[in-house]
């Protein structure tokens, strides 16, 4: 069976369901029909179950006459709460008919109830002959109940008998029609719907022929339907497609190999972005001149300046690696605190440095030369214009998923325009730098290494703090 055909047997089914769904309804109005009448019969058992539920109370009492225990005490208010239920229920067969009379049916269940509670009050006092006449007239009130019910329900049997013979009559009809209507359209829809689908799947068996040869490779098929109707455009419009298939399916493989080459164009160009960033760190001193310097004040005495030299001479051996590759953290730590004994050496006591790390986070990898132009660039901003110098303090702490670095001073502060030109990349102050490297320069190492927005961010007040914040998604050395 062709998919076209498929279609049209679903259509098929779809007027099936709605033939179906005509049935289901004509089923439903002669079930409502029916449930009106159980509500009639519904109605005779309320009104019975006020007589049956007065029955139990008079037995109820009598019980209590013959044993006044608690009970059958226990037993009389349990049927009055029936009878008080069945009540409620006569109140919703009220109708213009039985207004007047079920009014004094209603009276007549509260007269009972009261001469029920009058009874269990007078034989509570011991007062016999009271209760007695009490017990009696209950009994005779509950008579006048079984009457009246009877009444009401010669009522509402005249009331309803022809109404219930109409609906049954009607109902029958109803659905022995629904039944031969259903019938009928079924039967004719089939026919029709055999003689539609013939009538367009074969034209459709052709076209699929000539596709499936089309598949294999075989442009040279022409494809034709002998038909006028829309089935005769799309002949011609695969045909006119089988012309032009080979000639798409070479461009598209062009485009494609294009596609390639420029994602890989870009891949490229993202590495020598990021190479030519690296590049432009380059030592400003003569690492091997400063060697000889270093041991030449060692052996005349100059200790502290022969340290002096050997932390410059590690600061040019770090800057001289390959700047193609990562370092760890413990490396960056390890720079810097040569860095900062060269700043505090020329700082004396204006230069306070505070570390605080955890050693789990030493392992993180990280672009070189990363933390030292922060610390310079605090040291050129916050803590040389002062007089009195400042305090640069660097924490380095795991929080879940990221490593975080916080490099605080207490210099004079950064305003919103320098901050938001920095973190846009707008803004490179290098003057001083040993490395030539600004703080715009290391955001842009930083995105391109971990490949995210956010792994720098500045906060600051004029005249207070600056604190320089790292956030990178932990990466461990293999």
């Amino acid at each position: 069976m062709s998919k076209i055909q498929k279609k049209i047997w679903t259509v098929f089914a779809i007027v099936l369901v709605i033939m179906s769904a005509i049935w289901i309804a004509l089923t439903y109005y002669n079930n409502k029909t029916l449930n009106q009448y159980n509500g009639i019969l519904e109605r005779y058992l309320n009104m019975n179950e006020v007589t049956t539920a007065s029955q139990q109370v008079i037995n109820a009492l009598n019980d209590y006459m013959l044993n006044p225990s608690l009970d059958n005490l226990e037993e009389i208010e349990l049927s009055k709460r029936q009878v008080l239920l069945a009540k409620s229920h006569v109140h919703k067969l009220r109708n213009e008919d039985n207004d007047f009379t079920l009014t004094n049916y209603i009276h007549l269940v509260d007269s009972f109830i009261e001469s029920t509670n009058r009874f269990i009050l007078f034989y509570s006092e011991n007062e016999i002959e009271a209760s007695t006449l009490e017990f009696a007239e209950a009994t005779s009130i509950s008579n006048h109940i079984s009457d009246m019910t009877l009444t009401l329900i010669d009522k509402e049997l005249k009331t309803y008998d022809k109404f219930y013979l109409g609906m049954i009559e009607q109902s029958a009809n109803l659905k022995e029609l629904g039944i031969w209507l259903i019938l009928l359209i079924a039967f004719i829809l089939l026919v029709i719907s055999y003689w539609f689908s013939r009538s367009i799947t074969k034209p459709v068996l052709e076209l699929t022929k000539a596709a499936n040869e089309l598949s294999k490779g075989r442009f040279d098929l022409q494809v034709k339907v002998e038909t006028n109707d829309e089935i005769a455009f799309l002949a011609k419009t695969f045909d006119h497609m089988r012309k032009n298939i080979n000639k798409l399916f070479i461009e598209t493989k062009h485009k494609a190999r294009l596609e390639h080459e420029l994602q890989q164009n870009q891949i490229l160009l993202q590495e020598s972005q990021f190479r030519s960033l690296q590049n432009q760190i380059n030592p400003h001193f003569l690492f091997n001149t400063l060697n000889t310097i270093s041991k030449k004040a060692y052996l005349e005495g100059a200790e502290e300046t022969s340290d002096l030299l050997v932390n410059i001479a590690g600061l040019l051996r770090y800057n001289l690696k390959q700047m193609d590759r990562s370092v760890t953290l413990k490396e960056e730590v390890g720079v810097l605190k040569q860095y900062m004994e060269i700043q505090k050496a020329r700082l004396t006591d204006r230069l306070h440095f505070k570390l605080d790390v955890e050693e789990d986070c030493l392992k993180q990898i990280i672009p070189p030369l990363t933390l030292q132009p922060l610390i310079e660039n605090a040291i050129i901003h916050a803590i040389e214009p002062r007089e009195d110098g400042g305090t640069i303090t660097v924490r380095i702490f795991q929080q879940g998923e990221h490593v975080n670095i916080d490099i605080e001073d207490d210099g004079i502060g950064m305003d919103l325009d320098k901050i938001e030109q920095v973190l846009h990349e707008q803004y490179e102050p290098t003057e001083g730098h040993s490395t030539g490297i600004g703080l715009s320069n290391v955001v842009k190492r930083l995105k391109l290494f971990y490949g995210v927005e956010d792994a720098l961010s500045i906060e600051s007040i004029i005249g207070n703090y600056t604190k320089v914040m790292l956030k990178l998604p932990r990466q461990k050395e293999e």
